[in-house]
């Protein structure tokens, strides 16, 4: 009796060690990516070799991978509900960063005012109207360019390419071909001084403004019912319709939140460069492809782990190696998808 009960102890604990084991490692690889961030700049410091100069390229870093995580998220999440290649995405952010200009002009006295708060109120309505614009423009792009194509890939990568070469067209005729300055209001000038490094103010905000928009996106999609129909459409579209959900109404709030986030992102972005020109989002374009890609298409959270690594790795080669800067993110990109080839944070589709 006694062995009896021993052997069936022992595969008692067997089977609850094999029972735990897969769930460890789907635990691990669930968060094996989000140690990614922190270990590239663990690495990054011996090689940059000081401190300060370490301190300042790490929040330029993640200041520049915010703002891409603003540009990118929302053309993620479209690409994961509406299985929709917008090759077009750039123009909302060219789009946004113009708005920014025009709304910006006329509002010299608190731009030009030494308090961060003036200046923060002046940005805040800039981005405010940046979104308006590029939502309902986007609202437009989604009946008249997307919607004729959806389910046809290469007919929408041609189409929103298109559409894209049209609106940098429409924004010469409107603010003109030449490059216009975007200066940082005086309050959002200068540095704090951490130390012995200088830690670049505007950038701080920047860091913010990202964490902010993260953490609105989590809240949205883990927290209500609209980001409950978001991610199960990702994830089983005919599932949601069969429930009796329009799915063609999700479809185009979500194209407009998302071209809304890319003009926010061409505002930041265009303050980051202190100028803008028509053709800024093509520009902006491969940064974003490569951050969803990384991230793996149609995840929120995979699209900020890679947002924030391709900032950093920009960042630190752009330092150590300036020629190897050029394609340092490529290289990036092809390390993880040998890694992982769908992505960080692969979305199960339908």
């Amino acid at each position: 009796m006694s062995v009896s009960t021993t052997g069936g102890s022992t595969g008692a604990s067997t089977g609850a060690s094999t029972g735990a084991s897969p769930k460890a490692r789907a635990g691990l690889a669930e968060r094996l990516p989000l140690l990614l961030v922190p270990l590239l700049a663990l690495v990054a410091l011996p090689l940059v070799g000081n401190l300060p100069s370490w301190a300042t390229l790490t929040v330029a870093g993640l200041a520049m991978g915010m703002i891409i995580f603003i540009i990118a998220s929302g053309l993620t999440l479209v690409f994961g509900l509406m299985d929709v290649l917008n090759f077009g995405h750039g123009v909302f952010i060219a789009l946004g960063a113009f708005v920014a200009v025009s709304v910006l002009a006329p509002m010299s006295g608190l731009t030009g005012s030494a308090s961060m708060a003036a200046n923060l109120v002046a940005v805040g309505a800039a981005m405010l109207v940046a979104m308006a614009v590029a939502g309902a423009i986007g609202y437009v792009f989604e009946r008249l360019i997307v919607r004729p194509v959806y389910g046809q890939h290469l007919k929408q990568i041609l189409i929103t390419m298109g559409g894209m070469i049209i609106g940098e067209e429409l924004i010469k005729v409107i603010w003109g071909p030449e490059q216009i300055p975007l200066p940082l209001p005086e309050g959002l000038r200068g540095a704090y001084l951490v130390g012995d490094a200088a830690i670049e103010r505007y950038r701080v905000v920047a860091v913010f403004v990202g964490l902010a928009v993260f953490l609105a996106m989590l809240f949205v999609l883990n927290r209500t019912k609209v980001g409950l129909l978001i991610r199960a459409g990702v994830q089983d579209r005919e599932m949601v319709e069969s429930l009796g959900y329009r799915i063609r109404r999700l479809f185009v709030g979500v194209f407009v939140a998302g071209s809304a986030l890319a003009g926010l992102g061409g505002v930041m972005w265009g303050l980051y460069q202190q100028n803008v020109i028509p053709q800024m989002g093509a520009q902006v374009n491969i940064l974003i492809f490569i951050v969803i890609i990384i991230g793996g298409l149609g995840s929120a959270g995979g699209c900020f782990v890679g947002a924030l690594l391709v900032g950093l790795m920009a960042n630190y080669t752009g330092f150590l190696a300036p020629k190897v800067a050029l394609f340092s993110n490529i290289l990036l990109m092809v390390a993880i998808l040998l890694w992982r080839p769908q992505g960080l944070y692969p979305v199960a589709k339908r």
